[in-house]
């Protein structure tokens, strides 16, 4: 089934008005320094326009949450750095990033698109969890 394969690849998949947004997150071992408390994923997004009409993405609006708690709150204008377009049946992909101070979150969020109306949509971002590769314990 999807789902099963979903959860296994650690994709993550939510379509609110025709918009499907899908992500995938890695944890980045190279950049990360768990004895300082910093610990960095990467996230790739894909947003893809399954409606009849174009959409824009106008801004941007992620919730995150560490382990302890904690919860840190971004909004801005577009993604990295760009209001894309979509034409319908047209697919965006980036890459970003977010540091943590524990070595597990929580992000969610939602984008706002308007369409070739002028309509305005709240495009939800599924929740997806940040987690380090699980380590095999040592048998003694």
């Amino acid at each position: 089934s999807q789902e099963i394969e979903d959860k296994m690849t650690g994709r993550y998949q939510k379509t609110t008005d025709h918009v499907r947004v899908s992500v995938e997150s890695d944890y980045l071992d190279e950049q990360s320094t768990p004895e300082d408390g910093h610990y960095v994923w990467a996230y790739h997004i894909t947003i893809d326009n399954l409606g009849e009409e174009p959409v824009r993405l106008l801004n941007r609006y992620w919730h995150i949450t560490d382990a302890l708690g904690r919860i840190h709150e971004v909004r801005g204008a577009g993604v990295v750095g760009e209001q894309p377009v979509l034409a319908p049946g047209e697919s965006y992909e980036y890459t970003s990033g977010t540091p943590l101070g524990t070595s597990s979150g929580i992000m969610r969020g939602s984008y706002e698109m308007e369409t070739g109306h002028g309509k305005r949509l709240e495009v939800e971002i599924p929740a997806f969890s940040l987690d380090m590769p699980q380590t095999n314990p040592r048998l003694n």
